[in-house]
């Protein structure tokens, strides 16, 4: 695998769980990178990365659930 690349930025550490399950479920190697303080979880996003050759997959997946999500 080459580069990775950031497909998805939130600050809920649980949706990105989800959601890098989702991809890993489906075929897709993700990693989840978390940017958030540890003090103030409140500054910083949790990023997940996908190897670049799967971006557009993974772009759509994840858009799939963002529109099906309430």
């Amino acid at each position: 695998m080459g580069k990775w690349v950031r497909v998805y930025s939130t600050t809920d550490p649980g949706k990105a769980a989800i959601y890098h399950g989702r991809l890993n479920e489906n075929g897709i190697p993700a990693v989840i990178m978390n940017k958030q303080d540890s003090s103030y979880v409140f500054l910083g996003k949790v990023e997940i990365h996908v190897a670049e050759e799967n971006e557009g997959q993974a772009k759509a997946l994840l858009g799939d659930l963002e529109s099906s999500d309430p």
